[in-house]
């Protein structure tokens, strides 16, 4: 049961307005099939069902549905684990998982509300039709019963507030028929993959004071299959790639230290090779022994910031990407949409120079794939690439097939995410800058105004942990521009006032960073220099160190 959740998170999303309230005859029936669907058992049962339960779905007491969509995800996953050059784990798993939405009412105010939403369930997945067709049948079953439920609740809700809804619940689409090669985990050679973890994970015997040192690997394959009542049928596959070192220790006032560095791809070929994979495992060795010994940052200082295009990548992950997700607000909610850019439509909320266009027709970025691509989003609808920001102005949000006010129609980022449910996500999110400097030209205007203001060193961050908190951070002395790195240090103010406000520059070092979790995306951010921010000394309790040292590293019992 572990191991299904653990897929079924990875999977379901790593997986003029019709007002009708009779279905729209779209379906096979009405027209020849496609020689895709023909010739694919699940595109089949799907749409033999969707044309069943178009005409056979009604209950007295219920409305009848005026959109049913159907979707399946199919899981192909390879995962692997070693620790201190032993193996942990290794699996390879397959799962087929089925979402069915049925919405009641009309495009203007339908069911999809609390229990509503939709049903998700695991098919099977040999192809036999029969047994595919009965869960569907069974699923939407239930999605319909609790639509009832969910547009009686909402109902009421609307009319106890007494308000117009002024924004629809839901946007038609037109139909679109496309149909991608399903996609296919090739691992020929798993023990090929589970040795280079094991010899990565092996040097921890270089530094004994080195506490967790793990490798883990994640390869996943998906197709999914897409059919509505509007006359979309759609089938696309994907492929991502991961692994990730990770160590941990203490420092000799018990300070934690962690390190979990990350190869992320769509393409095998970018993955490191054992030799690389090793030699990345000595780094990562080296560069902990340097934090565990680097001195504690002062408790007090507010300047100039320098983030590397990887710190840069987390910080607008964490900061821009939610803000710009157009989600309709709560009923009675008069705000456009949610999170700190809400009332920012057509506002600055970056410096003048910088733009953000949101691009997932694009698979590739200088020379690297890119996680986020795909040609047709979860619900149905074509993409294409989104301005968001444009010199400094936000302009528009990434929205799906539910509206917001001023936006009334999808522009195809409606993404399934880990509840099984569709949303605005973002495929790849790049941000732009109109003037750009090298790192090292950013490194000499830092220090520049840190003289100014009569600092004695600035700071460099090179990677970020959660929340937003450096791990490996550097002093840039003014004297002579040596970096020193130091430990123990949060952020305060790091927030889209901050960003908005007191980013200076960007770097000409655009980094593709392929996120982890589902929906994949892509952020591509260059450096940033922000001009001023506090950094202070984190208010944490230290850990005490283990009470008698490690095994011996020898084969010899003691």
């Amino acid at each position: 049961m572990k191991l299904r959740r653990i897929v079924l998170a990875l999977a379901l999303g790593a997986i003029a307005a019709l007002s009708s309230n009779t279905l729209p005859s779209l379906l096979a029936q009405d027209k020849p099939q496609s020689s895709d669907v023909a010739s694919d058992p699940i595109l089949r049962a799907l749409t033999a069902e969707l044309s069943r339960s178009q005409m056979q779905l009604k209950i007295d007491n219920i409305g009848p549905p005026f959109y049913i969509e159907y979707r399946i995800f199919d899981v192909d996953q390879f995962q692997a684990g070693a620790a201190f050059g032993a193996l942990q784990e290794q699996s390879r798993s397959r799962l087929r998982l089925l979402r069915a939405t049925v919405r009641i009412g009309n495009y203007k105010v339908d069911s999809f509300y609390g229990p509503g939403i939709g049903i998700s369930d695991v098919v099977p997945i040999d192809n036999d039709e029969l047994a595919l067709r009965h869960d569907i049948w069974m699923a939407t079953d239930q999605a319909y019963k609790r639509a009832g439920e969910a547009l009686s609740s909402k109902q009421s809700l609307l009319n106890q507030l007494s308000v117009d809804q002024p924004v629809d619940d839901f946007a038609p689409a037109k139909a679109v028929q496309s149909f991608g090669a399903p996609a296919k985990l090739e691992i020929s050679d798993p023990s090929k993959w589970t040795k280079m973890l094991e010899s990565a994970t092996a040097v921890y015997k270089q530094d004994p004071q080195i506490q967790s040192m793990t490798a883990n690997l994640a390869f996943i394959a998906v197709t999914s299959y897409f059919v509505n009542t509007e006359g979309t049928t759609t089938r696309q596959g994907s492929i991502h790639y991961r692994i990730t070192l990770s160590a941990s220790e203490q420092a000799a006032d018990g300070m934690r230290l962690d390190r979990t560095p990350a190869y992320s791809t769509s393409r095998i070929e970018e993955l490191p090779t054992p030799e690389q994979l090793q030699a990345d495992s000595i780094k990562l060795l080296d560069n902990m022994k340097k934090l565990r010994e680097a001195p504690i940052v002062d408790e007090e200082y507010r300047g100039p910031v320098l983030f590397s295009n990887d710190a840069a990548n987390d910080t607008i992950m964490a900061l821009i990407v939610p803000n710009t997700l157009g989600r309709k607000p709560a009923p009675g909610r008069p705000a456009r949409t949610t999170g700190a850019f809400a009332s920012s439509y057509k506002a600055r909320v970056l410096p003048d120079f910088i733009s953000i266009v949101d691009d997932p027709t694009l698979d590739s970025f200088a020379g690297h794939s890119l996680a986020g691509s795909y040609k047709v989003d979860d619900e149905g609808v074509p993409v294409a690439p989104v301005t968001l920001v444009n010199n400094g102005q936000l302009v528009n949000f990434l929205i799906g097939r539910q509206p917001i006010r001023d936006l009334p129609t999808s522009n195809g980022h409606g993404r399934a995410g880990g509840n099984g449910t569709t949303g605005p996500a973002p495929g790849n999110f790049f941000v732009r800058a109109a003037k750009t400097s090298s790192v090292d030209d950013l490194k000499k205007q830092m220090i520049d105004i840190c003289r100014d203001r009569g600092l004695p060193y600035g700071y460099f961050v090179e990677t970020l942990g959660g929340p937003l908190a450096p791990r490996v951070l550097y002093r840039v002395w003014v004297k002579d521009g040596h970096e020193e790195m130091v430990r123990g240090a949060i952020f305060n103010e790091l927030d889209t006032r901050a960003l908005r406000s007191d980013l200076l520059a960007a770097g000409n070092d655009p980094l593709v960073s392929n996120r982890a979790g589902i929906p994949f995306t892509s952020v591509i951010s260059p450096s940033l220099l922000i001009d001023d921010l506090e950094v202070k000394r984190a208010d944490n309790s230290n850990e005490k160190l283990p009470d008698y040292p490690a095994p011996a590293l020898s084969s010899e019992r003691n």
